[in-house]
């Protein structure tokens, strides 16, 4: 693919040909070629990764509801043993040096963190860490971070001491004010902020009078949560000077520059892909068409151009 320097993205351990990228957990580690054509995009975002495997919640992991998909998977992955002596390899035989590759972590302790950083930083394969401190599928660890400016802040800094490699925290919308959360991260040492992950939700199977998801509780992607999504960008981009990466319900170009519009960066692509995998593809390919239909001069120019 011929670079196109109107698309270029060049963020804190991501120089990007496109702000293009999939959002963690959407392919998994990137390496099973399913049509998502991760080679055409800006960076590729691993599936979150903890230290020890997690087989995840118990099934069904995820179902359709008319607004969207709600999923409970649990943060399955293989653990950090394997995904550092086998699956980072694999990704960077595959992808060579062109690709970016942000591997997202999640821990129960704020050592964990970073032990999980540790290792990746020393494995040099990585060129920037997704730090999850937003995922409503376990019972312990991301949420109670990610809600709290104190707590998530704390992650920060001792990963901040831990590591040379760019954070991305990655943030819940499950909260009453993002801002001071935001700020609270970019003071201890955040180098971007990932906004949002999913939104919590529940369905009902009426004639069972039982949860839909075994869990019960998940997290809702899908357009619906599109308009949650650019609010957060916004509020958060108004807030801190460091880079913002958005993500929730990006099905089109145009949900994508309204998301950069509201303050981000890059942007993520997740729910999309399950309905059509080619997604990202067909957002990048409109890309230089829609910058020229709305009048920008490059990707780069559409970011916080929202009007008041």
């Amino acid at each position: 693919m011929i670079a196109n320097n109107r698309l270029a993205v060049n963020l804190p351990g991501l120089n990007m040909k496109n702000p293009v990228m999939n959002s963690s957990g959407s392919v998994y580690f990137g390496i099973e070629d399913k049509g998502f054509g991760i080679e055409k995009t800006g960076a590729l975002v691993t599936k979150t990764v903890t230290m020890t495997p997690r087989a995840g919640n118990p099934q069904p992991w995820i179902i359709e509801t008319p607004s969207g998909i709600l999923n409970s998977v649990g943060l399955a992955n293989p653990g950090i043993e394997k995904v550092i002596s086998d699956i980072l390899p694999a990704i960077h035989k595959k992808y060579c040096d062109d690709m970016p590759v942000m591997v997202s972590i999640a821990g129960e302790t704020v050592q964990e963190y970073v032990e999980l950083a540790r290792r990746l930083t020393h494995s040099g394969f990585v060129t920037a860490i997704e730090v999850n401190l937003s995922c409503p599928n376990v019972d312990r660890g991301g949420m109670a971070f990610g809600v709290d400016a104190q707590t998530a802040s704390e992650v920060i800094a001792a990963l901040r001491q831990a590591t040379h490699l760019p954070l991305y925290a990655k943030l819940s919308p499950n909260v009453t004010d993002i801002k001071p959360i935001v700020k609270a991260l970019e003071t201890a040492g955040a180098d971007g902020i990932v906004l949002i992950n999913t939104v919590m939700g529940m369905s009902f199977d009426l004639a069972k009078r039982q949860a839909r998801l075994a869990r019960g509780i998940g997290g809702m992607s899908g357009k619906s949560i599109h308009p949650i999504a650019v609010r957060f960008v916004y509020e958060a981009a108004q807030t801190v000077n460091i880079p913002i990466i958005g993500v929730g319900g990006i099905a089109s170009v145009a949900d994508a520059l309204e998301l950069m519009m509201a303050g981000a960066s890059a942007i993520q692509v997740g729910g999309a892909l399950t309905q059509k995998p080619e997604a990202m593809l067909e957002i990048i390919d409109a890309m230089t068409e829609a910058l020229d239909k709305y009048e920008f001069t490059d990707v780069r120019a559409v970011t916080n151009t929202f009007r008041k």
